[in-house]
């Protein structure tokens, strides 16, 4: 296929994007030994800033080059519905109702688990919030996760080895845990309506061999760390804390509900979050910090990510038709890690006469690779924005990242193709 110079300049800058995620930890760098330009070496570092940054590029280069109308044009032809669902659901499920009550479902599930110290709770939230996923979509859960995983573990100085190997676990369980049903798994999502896959197809092809990879992903990382986990003692309740009243946590529920149920009509949706937002400050004494600011900053990096996403399809489709059904699987996996794994299922939704196998697999494989890299799964830039904070230089290394997650992919993997 012949590329135009924008397409090419798209593909260019979607590479240099790529790289500048490797490199937000040099950025970082820069700014504490510059002062004088520190704050724009901030703005560089962080990592949900890069897409939006270099989307911006991309939007100016098709302004000078193909003019207003064409580049006016184009943007309003991407669609933003995920990345603004994915900060409503977030700022929803980072509150203080729905966290406690999370939390007192993982404390709940924890006590029937015979597992020292603070490893039982551990397991359990990388087993049972992933695949909450199925229902409450995937970035809720990831918000929750992470969010449990912050102020149970990461805040009370557990090794660096242990957050990394943990992220990577937390990844790919999320991605592969959303897989019980058609609609909460952004990759299959893009499939699900034109392939007629409904929840018993879920279930019967995905659902269960994720279920035991998340459990097999999560038992490892326990036993692995288990020295580590089991010598922190359990997180105990802040006394200190309010009391949450029930009606107010049923509430914030049923916010988290509407927004899921209506997560692909943004009027309703955000209509749904404006009034959350009006209730959340009635009652300011049963909420923390609202995490307005961690949500915006995932939007723009899911923003920027469709933007310059859309200049990819010209070499991405062929690259994927080219592949047999047995191929696609390792392919997609690959692939995932350096784009978005729903771009990839979207693209494979385009074309008529696709067989059975080469559908199982390129959905299959776009799961799997969903925990590789912070651009691989929608979800991912929420949940680093929320942990990055305990790491060094309070950013997630991409290669620290990538190695952690290398093993819960594998096993995740051999689940979808041998069982």
């Amino acid at each position: 296929m012949t590329a135009t110079p924008i397409q090419i300049i798209g593909a260019a800058l979607f590479a240099i994007a790529i790289l500048h995620t490797f490199a937000t930890k040099f950025f970082e760098r820069l700014a504490h030994a510059g002062p004088r330009h520190a704050g724009l070496w901030h703005l560089l570092g962080e990592i949900e800033v890069v897409f939006g940054f270099w989307a911006m590029v991309l939007m100016i280069a098709m302004f000078a080059l193909v003019g207003s109308a064409p580049a006016i044009e184009y943007i309003e032809s991407r669609n933003f519905t995920e990345p603004m669902f994915v900060f409503a659901i977030m700022v929803i499920a980072g509150t203080r109702p729905i966290l406690h009550a999370a939390s007192a479902l993982v404390s709940l599930i924890a006590r029937a688990i015979p597992l020292p110290g603070s490893a039982a709770a551990y397991f359990t939230v990388l087993s049972v919030v992933p695949l909450l996923g199925s229902f409450i979509t995937e970035p809720a859960a990831m918000t929750l996760a992470a969010l449990i995983l912050r102020d149970q573990f990461f805040t009370r100085g557990i090794s660096t080895r242990l957050m990394y190997l943990t992220l990577g676990v937390l990844f790919v369980n999320i991605s592969i845990g959303g897989t019980l049903t058609p609609f909460a798994a952004p990759p299959v999502l893009m499939v699900a309506a034109k392939w007629d896959w409904n929840t018993s197809f879920m279930l019967t092809h995905f659902g269960w061999k994720a279920a035991i990879a998340v459990g097999i992903n999560a038992l490892l990382v326990t036993l692995v760390s288990l020295r580590e986990l089991g010598a922190l003692a359990p997180a105990g309740n802040d006394a200190a804390t309010p009391r949450v009243p029930l009606v107010l946590t049923l509430v914030h529920i049923a916010f988290l509900i509407g927004v899921v149920v209506f997560a692909h009509h943004p009027p309703l949706f955000m209509g749904l979050f404006l009034f959350f937002l009006g209730v959340a400050h009635a009652y300011t004494r049963h909420q923390d910090r609202l995490i307005l600011k961690e949500g915006l900053l995932v939007a723009f990096f899911l923003a920027g990510l469709v933007v310059l996403g859309g200049q990819q399809q010209w070499w991405l489709q062929p690259l994927l038709m080219s592949m047999s059904s047995d191929a696609v699987f390792i392919g997609a996996t690959a692939l995932t890690a350096f784009t978005d794994n729903a771009a990839l299922t979207y693209l494979g939704s385009l074309v008529e006469g696709l067989s059975d196998d080469f559908k199982y697999a390129l959905v299959a494989g776009a799961v799997t690779g969903g925990g590789l890299t912070i651009i691989a799964n929608a979800p991912n830039p929420a949940g680093v924005s929320i942990l990055k904070e305990s790491f060094s230089e309070q950013a997630v290394n991409p290669l620290g990242l990538l190695a952690a997650a290398i093993a819960p992919t594998v096993v995740a993997g051999l689940a979808f193709r041998l069982l």
